[in-house]
């Protein structure tokens, strides 16, 4: 796995999600999604824990092989 943004959107697609979809059921826009999955935005932890949920996977597995975070996403609320 490679970033954060890789991995929200390969489990969004393996989901058969769209970033439409997904941004309605975390109650962001679209294109914030988009910016999460380009890598232009981070999720705060909150975020990253109601992704986790809708997707159905640990939000470890979001964070794994992630070196651009180094902890900081549990900093921000």
């Amino acid at each position: 796995m490679g970033s954060i943004g890789d991995n929200i959107k390969l489990y969004r697609e393996r989901a058969n999600m769209s970033q439409e979809e997904l941004a309605v059921k975390i109650r962001v826009g679209t294109s914030r999604i988009e910016k999460y999955e380009t890598g232009q935005h981070i999720p705060t932890k909150a975020t990253l824990l109601k992704i986790s949920t809708v997707l159905d996977v640990p939000a470890a597995e979001l964070l794994q092989n992630n070196d651009e975070m180094n902890g900081t996403i549990f900093e921000q609320v």
